[in-house]
Protein backbone atom coordinates (compact mmCIF):
# COMPACT_ATOMS: atom_id res chain seq x y z
CA UNK A 1 0.00 0.00 0.00
CA UNK A 2 1.33 3.54 -0.60
CA UNK A 3 -0.04 5.78 2.03
CA UNK A 4 -1.32 9.07 0.93
CA UNK A 5 0.88 11.52 -0.32
CA UNK A 6 -0.27 14.16 1.56
CA UNK A 7 0.50 12.04 5.09
CA UNK A 8 3.52 12.60 7.03
CA UNK A 9 6.26 10.22 7.84
CA UNK A 10 4.61 9.61 11.10
CA UNK A 11 1.12 9.43 9.90
CA UNK A 12 2.73 6.48 7.32
CA UNK A 13 4.35 4.73 9.90
CA UNK A 14 1.05 4.74 12.18
CA UNK A 15 -1.21 3.27 9.04
CA UNK A 16 1.55 0.91 8.68
CA UNK A 17 1.48 -0.17 11.93
CA UNK A 18 -2.46 -0.61 12.03
CA UNK A 19 -1.75 -2.44 8.69
CA UNK A 20 0.66 -4.84 10.10
CA UNK A 21 -1.15 -5.42 13.25
CA UNK A 22 -4.30 -5.95 11.99
CA UNK A 23 -4.23 -9.51 12.42
CA UNK A 24 -3.17 -9.22 15.69
CA UNK A 25 -5.89 -6.70 16.63
CA UNK A 26 -7.94 -9.61 15.25
CA UNK A 27 -6.48 -12.46 17.21
CA UNK A 28 -6.64 -10.61 20.64
CA UNK A 29 -10.34 -9.83 20.04
CA UNK A 30 -10.58 -13.63 18.84
CA UNK A 31 -9.40 -14.54 22.83
CA UNK A 32 -12.93 -13.84 23.96
CA UNK A 33 -15.21 -13.29 20.94
CA UNK A 34 -16.03 -15.74 18.56
CA UNK A 35 -17.48 -14.98 15.21
CA UNK A 36 -19.18 -11.67 14.30
CA UNK A 37 -16.63 -10.37 11.74
CA UNK A 38 -18.29 -7.97 9.99
CA UNK A 39 -19.71 -6.39 13.33
CA UNK A 40 -16.00 -5.91 14.56
CA UNK A 41 -15.17 -4.48 11.63
CA UNK A 42 -17.92 -1.70 11.49
CA UNK A 43 -17.01 -0.92 15.44
CA UNK A 44 -13.46 -0.44 14.02
CA UNK A 45 -13.98 1.58 11.37
CA UNK A 46 -16.25 4.01 14.01
CA UNK A 47 -13.87 3.99 16.07
CA UNK A 48 -11.39 4.76 13.79
CA UNK A 49 -13.75 7.41 12.13
CA UNK A 50 -13.94 9.00 15.45
CA UNK A 51 -18.34 8.73 15.03
CA UNK A 52 -20.55 7.07 17.71
CA UNK A 53 -21.87 3.93 16.96
CA UNK A 54 -25.83 2.01 18.10
CA UNK A 55 -25.92 -1.12 18.45
CA UNK A 56 -28.97 -3.46 17.96
CA UNK A 57 -29.08 -7.01 19.14
CA UNK A 58 -30.76 -9.31 21.38
CA UNK A 59 -29.66 -9.98 25.40
CA UNK A 60 -26.86 -12.42 25.57
CA UNK A 61 -24.75 -11.51 21.97
CA UNK A 62 -21.83 -10.38 24.18
CA UNK A 63 -22.01 -6.63 23.01
CA UNK A 64 -20.79 -5.40 26.54
CA UNK A 65 -18.15 -7.88 26.01
CA UNK A 66 -17.01 -6.67 22.21
CA UNK A 67 -17.06 -3.05 23.83
CA UNK A 68 -14.99 -3.36 26.62
CA UNK A 69 -12.64 -5.94 24.57
CA UNK A 70 -11.68 -3.01 21.97
CA UNK A 71 -11.40 -0.71 24.62
CA UNK A 72 -8.62 -2.91 25.97
CA UNK A 73 -6.66 -3.44 22.37
CA UNK A 74 -6.58 0.22 22.01
CA UNK A 75 -5.99 1.07 25.74
CA UNK A 76 -8.71 3.01 26.06
CA UNK A 77 -10.95 4.38 29.54
CA UNK A 78 -14.41 2.37 29.64
CA UNK A 79 -16.78 2.81 31.29
CA UNK A 80 -20.47 1.63 31.28
CA UNK A 81 -23.86 3.28 32.28
CA UNK A 82 -26.56 1.04 32.51
CA UNK A 83 -29.70 2.88 31.38
CA UNK A 84 -32.84 2.81 34.11
CA UNK A 85 -36.17 4.51 34.42
CA UNK A 86 -34.98 6.34 37.25
CA UNK A 87 -31.86 7.09 35.47
CA UNK A 88 -30.70 11.37 36.62
CA UNK A 89 -28.77 13.32 33.90
CA UNK A 90 -26.17 14.24 36.67
CA UNK A 91 -25.93 10.39 37.00
CA UNK A 92 -24.28 10.60 33.65
CA UNK A 93 -22.14 13.71 33.66
CA UNK A 94 -21.66 14.63 37.04
CA UNK A 95 -22.40 16.76 39.88
CA UNK A 96 -21.69 20.25 42.19
CA UNK A 97 -20.81 18.77 45.88
CA UNK A 98 -20.38 21.43 48.64
CA UNK A 99 -16.77 20.59 49.76
CA UNK A 100 -15.69 21.89 53.22
CA UNK A 101 -12.15 22.92 53.89
CA UNK A 102 -11.18 24.52 57.30
CA UNK A 103 -13.83 27.40 57.52
CA UNK A 104 -14.21 27.65 54.00
CA UNK A 105 -17.16 25.90 51.79
CA UNK A 106 -16.77 25.99 47.82
CA UNK A 107 -19.07 24.07 45.21
CA UNK A 108 -16.72 21.03 43.81
CA UNK A 109 -17.50 19.13 40.44
CA UNK A 110 -17.50 15.59 40.42
CA UNK A 111 -17.70 14.52 37.26
CA UNK A 112 -19.78 11.45 36.16
CA UNK A 113 -19.40 8.18 34.45
CA UNK A 114 -19.57 9.98 31.06
CA UNK A 115 -15.60 11.04 31.73
CA UNK A 116 -13.77 8.51 29.64
CA UNK A 117 -12.77 7.16 26.52
CA UNK A 118 -15.33 4.52 25.98
CA UNK A 119 -18.95 4.84 26.86
CA UNK A 120 -21.12 1.56 26.72
CA UNK A 121 -24.97 3.16 27.23
CA UNK A 122 -26.58 -0.13 27.91
CA UNK A 123 -30.27 -0.31 26.88
CA UNK A 124 -30.17 3.72 26.29
CA UNK A 125 -34.26 3.33 25.01
CA UNK A 126 -34.79 2.68 28.46
CA UNK A 127 -34.18 6.33 30.37
CA UNK A 128 -36.80 9.26 29.75
CA UNK A 129 -35.58 11.97 26.72
CA UNK A 130 -34.08 14.19 29.50
CA UNK A 131 -31.48 11.81 30.81
CA UNK A 132 -31.07 10.83 27.06
CA UNK A 133 -30.27 14.26 25.89
CA UNK A 134 -27.95 14.20 28.56
CA UNK A 135 -25.78 12.09 25.90
CA UNK A 136 -26.28 14.86 23.09
CA UNK A 137 -23.82 17.48 24.74
CA UNK A 138 -21.23 14.78 25.28
CA UNK A 139 -21.63 13.30 21.96
CA UNK A 140 -21.49 16.55 19.49
CA UNK A 141 -19.35 18.70 21.69
CA UNK A 142 -17.27 16.67 23.69
CA UNK A 143 -17.76 18.53 26.50
CA UNK A 144 -20.30 18.66 29.75
CA UNK A 145 -21.94 21.96 30.66
CA UNK A 146 -22.33 21.63 34.77
CA UNK A 147 -23.68 25.04 36.58
CA UNK A 148 -22.96 26.97 33.65
CA UNK A 149 -18.87 25.57 33.46
CA UNK A 150 -17.76 23.49 30.69
CA UNK A 151 -16.03 20.32 31.40
CA UNK A 152 -13.51 19.15 28.48
CA UNK A 153 -14.12 15.04 28.10
CA UNK A 154 -10.92 13.67 27.61
CA UNK A 155 -9.63 12.72 24.06
CA UNK A 156 -10.52 10.19 22.44
CA UNK A 157 -14.51 9.76 23.39
CA UNK A 158 -17.13 7.49 21.82
CA UNK A 159 -20.28 6.32 22.84
CA UNK A 160 -21.80 2.99 22.15
CA UNK A 161 -25.08 2.81 22.97
CA UNK A 162 -27.40 -0.46 23.05
CA UNK A 163 -31.15 -1.38 22.17
CA UNK A 164 -32.86 -4.17 22.99
CA UNK A 165 -35.34 -4.77 20.15
CA UNK A 166 -37.56 -7.37 21.69
CA UNK A 167 -38.78 -5.48 24.84
CA UNK A 168 -40.15 -2.51 23.57
CA UNK A 169 -42.71 -1.63 26.91
CA UNK A 170 -41.48 1.05 29.19
CA UNK A 171 -38.76 2.27 26.45
CA UNK A 172 -38.59 5.97 25.01
CA UNK A 173 -37.40 5.43 21.28
CA UNK A 174 -34.64 8.29 20.99
CA UNK A 175 -35.90 10.81 18.58
CA UNK A 176 -34.58 11.33 14.80
CA UNK A 177 -32.38 14.21 15.74
CA UNK A 178 -30.23 11.98 18.41
CA UNK A 179 -30.16 8.82 16.04
CA UNK A 180 -28.61 11.11 13.48
CA UNK A 181 -25.50 11.77 15.95
CA UNK A 182 -24.44 8.01 15.71
CA UNK A 183 -22.23 6.96 12.97
CA UNK A 184 -23.64 3.53 12.51
CA UNK A 185 -26.44 1.75 14.27
CA UNK A 186 -24.49 -2.31 14.24
CA UNK A 187 -26.85 -4.87 14.28
CA UNK A 188 -25.25 -7.77 16.04
CA UNK A 189 -27.47 -11.31 14.97
CA UNK A 190 -27.73 -14.82 16.31
CA UNK A 191 -24.18 -16.78 15.68
CA UNK A 192 -24.16 -20.20 13.48
CA UNK A 193 -24.49 -23.56 15.13
CA UNK A 194 -21.05 -24.29 15.12
CA UNK A 195 -19.29 -21.02 16.95
CA UNK A 196 -22.18 -20.81 19.48
CA UNK A 197 -21.17 -24.89 20.29
CA UNK A 198 -17.55 -22.90 19.98
CA UNK A 199 -18.86 -20.48 22.82
CA UNK A 200 -20.34 -22.86 25.08
CA UNK A 201 -17.64 -24.94 24.64
CA UNK A 202 -14.98 -21.95 25.77
CA UNK A 203 -16.88 -20.36 28.56
CA UNK A 204 -17.59 -23.64 30.60
CA UNK A 205 -14.13 -24.77 30.03
CA UNK A 206 -11.54 -22.09 31.11
CA UNK A 207 -10.59 -18.36 31.95
CA UNK A 208 -10.35 -16.50 28.49
CA UNK A 209 -6.58 -14.95 28.45
CA UNK A 210 -6.00 -11.36 29.15
CA UNK A 211 -6.30 -9.08 26.12
CA UNK A 212 -3.02 -7.48 25.38
CA UNK A 213 -3.34 -3.48 24.43
CA UNK A 214 -1.56 -2.38 20.91
CA UNK A 215 -2.33 0.81 20.43
CA UNK A 216 -2.83 3.95 22.72
CA UNK A 217 -5.38 6.81 22.57
CA UNK A 218 -3.06 9.16 21.22
CA UNK A 219 -2.47 6.70 18.17
CA UNK A 220 -6.37 6.88 17.74
CA UNK A 221 -6.41 10.41 17.62
CA UNK A 222 -3.82 10.58 14.91
CA UNK A 223 -5.48 8.24 13.21
CA UNK A 224 -8.29 10.31 13.23
CA UNK A 225 -6.24 13.13 11.31
CA UNK A 226 -4.56 10.84 8.73
CA UNK A 227 -8.56 9.22 7.79
CA UNK A 228 -9.38 13.36 6.84
CA UNK A 229 -6.30 12.97 4.17
CA UNK A 230 -6.96 10.21 2.16
CA UNK A 231 -7.85 11.20 -1.36
CA UNK A 232 -10.97 10.41 -3.07
CA UNK A 233 -12.69 11.16 -6.10
CA UNK A 234 -15.44 13.49 -6.37
CA UNK A 235 -17.90 11.05 -8.19
CA UNK A 236 -17.31 9.16 -5.25
CA UNK A 237 -18.47 11.65 -3.14
CA UNK A 238 -21.33 12.32 -5.39
CA UNK A 239 -22.09 8.71 -5.17
CA UNK A 240 -22.63 8.96 -1.31
CA UNK A 241 -24.21 12.02 -1.33
CA UNK A 242 -27.23 11.11 -3.86
CA UNK A 243 -27.36 7.69 -2.12
CA UNK A 244 -28.34 9.38 1.44
CA UNK A 245 -30.15 11.48 -1.04
CA UNK A 246 -32.35 9.05 -2.44
CA UNK A 247 -33.82 7.93 0.25
CA UNK A 248 -35.81 10.89 1.11
CA UNK A 249 -39.51 11.00 0.03
CA UNK A 250 -41.11 13.74 -1.84
CA UNK A 251 -38.62 15.31 -3.89
CA UNK A 252 -37.78 15.64 -7.58
CA UNK A 253 -36.87 12.29 -8.98
CA UNK A 254 -38.10 10.51 -6.09
CA UNK A 255 -38.46 6.85 -6.76
CA UNK A 256 -41.86 5.45 -6.68
CA UNK A 257 -41.03 3.12 -3.38
CA UNK A 258 -39.70 5.87 -1.95
CA UNK A 259 -42.37 7.48 -2.12
CA UNK A 260 -44.52 4.78 -1.20
CA UNK A 261 -42.46 3.56 2.07
CA UNK A 262 -40.29 5.85 3.29
CA UNK A 263 -41.84 8.53 5.81
CA UNK A 264 -38.54 10.03 6.18
CA UNK A 265 -35.17 10.11 4.71
CA UNK A 266 -31.63 10.42 5.61
CA UNK A 267 -29.64 13.97 6.34
CA UNK A 268 -26.34 15.60 5.54
CA UNK A 269 -24.68 13.68 8.26
CA UNK A 270 -25.27 10.27 6.38
CA UNK A 271 -23.11 11.65 3.49
CA UNK A 272 -20.33 12.15 5.48
CA UNK A 273 -20.60 9.47 7.36
CA UNK A 274 -20.74 7.24 4.12
CA UNK A 275 -17.84 8.81 3.09
CA UNK A 276 -15.52 9.26 6.08
CA UNK A 277 -16.23 5.48 6.90
CA UNK A 278 -15.51 4.47 3.84
CA UNK A 279 -11.95 6.18 3.99
CA UNK A 280 -11.32 4.17 7.23
CA UNK A 281 -12.05 0.71 4.99
CA UNK A 282 -10.35 1.66 2.16
CA UNK A 283 -7.20 2.19 4.45
CA UNK A 284 -7.89 -1.35 6.90
CA UNK A 285 -8.07 -3.19 3.52
CA UNK A 286 -4.57 -1.56 2.71
CA UNK A 287 -5.58 0.98 -0.01
CA UNK A 288 -5.05 4.55 -0.20
CA UNK A 289 -8.37 5.82 -2.36
CA UNK A 290 -11.89 5.36 -1.61
CA UNK A 291 -13.67 2.89 -4.36
CA UNK A 292 -17.89 2.67 -4.86
CA UNK A 293 -17.49 -0.70 -3.13
CA UNK A 294 -16.58 0.68 0.20
CA UNK A 295 -19.68 3.02 -0.19
CA UNK A 296 -21.84 0.29 -0.90
CA UNK A 297 -20.41 -1.77 1.80
CA UNK A 298 -21.38 1.03 5.00
CA UNK A 299 -24.98 1.62 3.51
CA UNK A 300 -26.75 -0.79 5.65
CA UNK A 301 -25.18 0.62 9.24
CA UNK A 302 -24.96 3.97 8.02
CA UNK A 303 -28.71 4.58 6.81
CA UNK A 304 -31.04 1.51 8.90
CA UNK A 305 -31.16 4.14 11.09
CA UNK A 306 -31.64 7.31 9.22
CA UNK A 307 -34.61 6.27 7.24
CA UNK A 308 -38.03 6.30 8.96
CA UNK A 309 -40.90 4.00 7.14
CA UNK A 310 -43.97 4.95 7.24
CA UNK A 311 -47.24 2.48 8.32
CA UNK A 312 -48.00 1.13 5.11
CA UNK A 313 -44.26 -0.32 4.47
CA UNK A 314 -44.81 -1.98 8.07
CA UNK A 315 -48.28 -3.39 6.77
CA UNK A 316 -46.57 -4.90 3.93
CA UNK A 317 -43.23 -6.33 6.03
CA UNK A 318 -41.20 -4.13 4.37
CA UNK A 319 -37.61 -3.92 6.28
CA UNK A 320 -35.64 -0.60 6.44
CA UNK A 321 -32.66 -3.01 5.28
CA UNK A 322 -34.52 -3.91 2.01
CA UNK A 323 -35.36 -0.26 1.36
CA UNK A 324 -31.30 0.54 1.31
CA UNK A 325 -30.21 -2.51 -0.54
CA UNK A 326 -33.18 -1.34 -3.56
CA UNK A 327 -31.89 2.02 -3.15
CA UNK A 328 -27.86 1.06 -3.95
CA UNK A 329 -29.22 -1.28 -6.97
CA UNK A 330 -30.89 1.28 -8.58
CA UNK A 331 -28.71 4.24 -8.28
CA UNK A 332 -26.65 4.43 -11.02
CA UNK A 333 -22.91 4.34 -11.19
CA UNK A 334 -21.19 7.35 -11.98
CA UNK A 335 -18.49 6.15 -12.78
CA UNK A 336 -19.56 3.94 -15.75
CA UNK A 337 -22.68 5.21 -16.44
CA UNK A 338 -24.67 2.15 -15.76
CA UNK A 339 -26.12 0.52 -13.29
CA UNK A 340 -24.60 0.03 -9.85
Amino acid sequence: MEPPTSSLPDERALVERLLASRTQVEAELAKVIVGQREVIEQLLIALLAGGHCLITGAPGLAKTLLVKSIAQVFHLQFRRIQFTPDLMPADITGTELLQETGEERRLVFVPGPVFANMILADEINRTPPKTQAALLEAMQEHQVTAAGVRHALPEPFFVLATQNPIEMEGTYPLPEAQLDRFMFNVVIGYLPEDQEVEVVTRTTARTPAPITPLFTGEDVLRFHETVRKVPIAQDVVRYAVRLAAASRPRQPGTLDFVNEWVNWGAGLRAGQYLVLGAKVRALLQGRAHVTLEDIRALALPTLRHRILLNYRAEAEGVTVESVIERLADALPNPLVGATA
